[in-house]
């Protein structure tokens, strides 16, 4: 299995996860965020819990068979891009097994 962490632009999240659950990922962790970088956002702020300025984010996150990592992030890349720089980021991992918090079964299972 995979883990699949994007970093996106707040105004492309709606988008995003639309299309994703239209290919059938419906189980996503969105998460705001404050994001710095080598660009700065039009919307950056300075932050108030860090002394930096930071431009507004969301994290996205799915845990996929290996297959479907693909089709993902051409939906994220394809949905999320603005053509500007400073659109994101997609990061790829292993993940090794996945515990259903319900049952404590790995990979996820229903079964008790």
């Amino acid at each position: 299995m995979k883990e699949i962490k994007a970093v996106v632009r707040p105004n492309k999240v709606n988008e995003i996860v639309s299309q994703l659950k239209n290919a059938g990922f419906e189980n996503i962790t969105l998460s705001s965020a404050e994001g710095t970088g080598k660009l700065q956002d039009e919307n950056a702020f300075v932050s108030q819990k860090f002394s930096v300025t930071d431009s507004p984010v969301v994290k996205l996150e799915l845990v996929v068979e290996k297959e479907q990592v693909d089709g993902i992030v051409k939906i994220i890349s394809e949905y999320g891009s603005t053509l500007n720089p400073g659109d994101g980021l997609i990061y790829i991992s292993d993940v090794e097994k996945v515990f259903r918090v319900k049952t404590g079964n790995a990979n996820g299972t229903n079964k008790k």
